[in-house]
């Protein structure tokens, strides 16, 4: 399969490949950044939290609004993620059509939320990572199928790095695949070039909800987890919480790598991170 994107880490910074999608041919240019001068990404860690879905989809559309408002006033505004794992949920993409629901929409085992990002229906749960970055990519590449491919990228790395997994891309999948196991969902959502949604990485999920969907519409495959794949291997006495742990440190590191930012973490007093310093404006 021929590989829609590559990064190639040298002495002094990246060169990305990135795809346009002009006709669907695959047209690669080379863009050189340097580290000299990383921009800063705050960062509000709640990996080892289940936060409401709602609760998080709030943030990220008051973060949203106000990055664009600091953008409207000519104001820089630093770009931001979001870790965390979700209470067991179903959620929807914009155009998500309810023949990929197993069940009964009124009736259903858990909240379904239909939301604005792009994609089908999916499952978020406990053990599962989800990221969420808030990024201005005006500041990156405004070109969305370079930051899909990026996403897939840093879950690749994640998985080669800290668990030696071989993950690869499918063409015309959006995701992160070992075999016909999909262990990372992306949708994603872009307003005015700010981004929110993001990606979830299966880790310690417990997969069985996925049977009651067909999970981002795709029937002829499989839904995986890194514990899953692991078995009894290197891994496999390594307990959940531990994975978990393993997980979110080499998310954050490739993430910070990859879209080359300065993680910087933000104190977090309680589960409302609106409340924090940074954004006091938004209240």
């Amino acid at each position: 399969m021929e590989s829609l994107y590559r990064v190639e880490t040298l002495l002094h910074g990246l060169h990305y490949y990135p795809r346009t999608n002009a006709n669907r041919n695959r047209v690669f240019r080379s863009v050189k950044v340097f580290f000299s001068n990383p921009r800063k990404c705050q960062c509000f860690d709640l990996h080892d939290q289940l936060v409401p879905y709602k609760k998080a989809w709030t943030w990220q559309k008051r973060i949203v609004e106000e990055k664009k408002a600091l953008i409207d006033r000519n104001q820089d505004c630093p770009d931001t993620v979001i870790l965390l794992q979700h209470s067991p949920v179903y959620t929807m993409g914009t155009g998500s059509s309810e023949v990929y629901l197993n069940f009964d929409v009124k009736d259903a085992p858990f909240d379904v939320y239909r939301t604005e990002r792009g994609g089908e229906v999916t499952y978020h749960g406990p053990g599962q990572l989800v990221m969420y970055p808030i990024i201005n990519l005006r500041n990156h590449e405004m070109d969305l199928h370079w930051y899909l491919r990026t996403l897939e990228e840093v879950v690749i790395r994640v998985l080669s790095s800290a668990f030696s997994i071989k993950a690869s891309r499918l063409d015309g999948l959006t995701g992160v695949w070992v075999g016909n196991q999909k262990v990372a969902a992306i949708g994603i959502r872009v307003s005015k070039w700010i981004t929110y949604h993001g990606l979830a990485l299966n880790v310690t999920t417990d997969l069985t909800p996925f049977s009651s969907i067909v999970p981002c519409g795709i029937r002829d495959r499989q839904v995986g987890s890194i514990k899953g794949l692991l078995g009894d291997g290197e891994h496999g006495e390594v307990g959940d919480l531990r994975l978990i742990d393993i997980a979110h440190e080499s998310l954050l590191k490739e993430f910070s790598e990859v879209f080359q930012l300065q993680i910087e973490k933000q104190t977090v007093s309680d589960l409302d991170i609106l409340k924090a310093e940074s954004f006091k404006g938004l209240e």
